[in-house]
């Protein structure tokens, strides 16, 4: 192997490594028996959703997530492979790969890493099933909302005694 190709490797493995830190959750799949169309429509739902998508060569996946420290994740790089990194969401890449495996049984979810711990394939799915931030905020106002609303009518209630 000549000196240029080693170089060309090693910036491949730096983009990976990059990325894996960049990243707030990372979602392995096998993607074997897509067309070409349903490969270019995940891609495009992915790009859509600000996830970056793309196939690297096993080996450089493996030695740039040991470099990450994050060895656990080489049992899953078996196979044709492709990775989504999700840099503004937790949620998001999990979401975006589950709900496209839903309609398309030939997308395989293999394994994420979210917070620094490498998940199985149950795990991705786990954690697509959580509601988007703004619904989980908006569920949180609700119940902050109500129990001002029954404290107003308990200290109501307290006044209209003392009163009376």
């Amino acid at each position: 192997m000549n000196q240029a190709n080693v170089e060309l490797k090693k910036l491949v493995v730096n983009e990976i490594e990059e990325k894996i830190n960049k990243a707030q959750s990372i979602v392995l799949v096998d993607y074997r028996g897509l067309t070409v169309l349903q490969a270019t429509d995940l891609r495009n739902k992915y790009r859509d959703a600000g996830i970056d998508y793309k196939v690297y060569k096993n080996s450089s996946m493996r030695f740039a997530f040991e470099k990450a420290g994050l060895v656990d994740f080489n049992e899953y790089l078996k196979g044709p492979n492709a990775i989504a990194f999700g840099y503004d969401d937790v949620i998001k890449a999990a979401k975006v790969t589950s709900d496209f495996a839903k309609t398309n049984d030939k997308l395989k979810i293999k394994a994420g890493v979210v917070d620094g711990k490498v998940i199985d394939a149950d795990g991705v799915k786990t954690l697509a099933s959580i509601p988007p931030r703004e619904v989980l905020l908006s569920m949180l106002a609700n119940v902050l909302q109500a129990n001002i609303k029954n404290l107003a009518y308990l200290l109501d209630q307290v006044r209209e005694n003392k009163e009376s």
